[in-house]
């Protein structure tokens, strides 16, 4: 009796980790297919940054003028048959989205704007106009604790300054219908005059 059990055991101990395995590849292979992008083309998307610190003031100094950045964009083919006017890629929305960098906890709400830029399998584009703050993101947490009425200063960092990445994440879709994502991150010092671009 006693070895009827014992082999019991061991044999459902085998087929647990049979189950264990099979569950393992289970999982692998459902989250690669989660995270592969199954159109024939990449977005691959970067930036080119003109400003690294934004006074929240109003500022009229010439030369800052110039917006914080440029977003580049690139449709990439996956393979080298792949091009034709359905793997051109129709750039729908960017989402804006904020990461403290100096250990504060509070972050502006994120948001999304609309755009339409097409770009050619192969090609490239660009924003240039785009938006990384709310206008009335000056009046909120975290910002709002900066302005001189307010003690001009972060509540979480005790600094005078708020120091963020500003995420903005590209959505779009090939003309033939696959989604394509990518995403790029300015990192920025956000203070209230205190000499830098607006």
């Amino acid at each position: 009796m006693r070895t009827t059990t014992m082999a019991t055991i061991q044999s459902t101990k085998k087929l647990i980790a049979l189950a264990a395995c099979a569950l393992a590849a289970a999982v692998i292979g459902c989250s690669n297919e989660l995270t592969s992008n199954s159109a024939p083309v990449e977005l691959v998307v970067t930036n080119t940054q003109n400003v690294q610190q934004l006074d929240l003031a109003a500022n009229d100094d010439p030369d800052c003028d110039e917006s914080v950045g440029t977003i580049n964009m690139q449709v990439v083919p996956k393979s080298s048959s792949v091009g034709g006017t359905f793997n051109s890629v129709r750039i729908t929305r960017y989402r804006v989205s904020y990461q403290r960098t100096d250990g504060g906890r509070l972050v502006p709400a994120p948001f999304v704007r609309s755009v339409d830029t097409l770009i050619a399998s192969g090609a490239s584009g660009s924003l240039t106009e785009f938006v990384i703050l709310e206008s009335d993101a000056v009046n909120q947490a975290p910002f709002a604790a900066l302005l001189p009425q307010n003690g001009g200063r972060d509540p979480d960092t005790g600094r005078p300054l708020v120091k963020m990445d500003v995420i903005v994440e590209i959505f779009g879709e090939t003309l033939g219908g696959e989604n394509v994502y990518d995403a790029t991150r300015f990192p920025l010092d956000f203070c209230f005059n205190c000499g830098g671009c607006a």
